[in-house]
């Protein structure tokens, strides 16, 4: 299967475009890739960062109703 992929236009801060520069240059690889490969990366984290929040929400609110049964289990 073959990745589509949409040019788009964007500016960086010049010293963080050098040293992207350099990393792909050191690794051999092209910007293209190191750009994806972050972008993917932080995608991915804000995903699994809201996924525990939610579950962090349900957790507080379960304590909330069930404090009582969840104490008395305890003993």
């Amino acid at each position: 299967m073959t990745i589509q992929r949409e040019k788009f236009a964007t500016q960086l801060d010049s010293t963080l475009l050098a040293e992207l520069r350099d990393l792909a240059k050191a690794e051999g690889r092209q910007i293209q890739a190191l750009v994806e490969e972050a972008v993917a990366a932080m995608l991915e984290k804000k995903r699994q960062g809201s996924k525990r929040e939610r579950a962090m929400a349900l957790h507080e609110k379960s304590m909330a109703k069930y404090d009582a049964l969840y104490k008395k289990m305890t003993k």
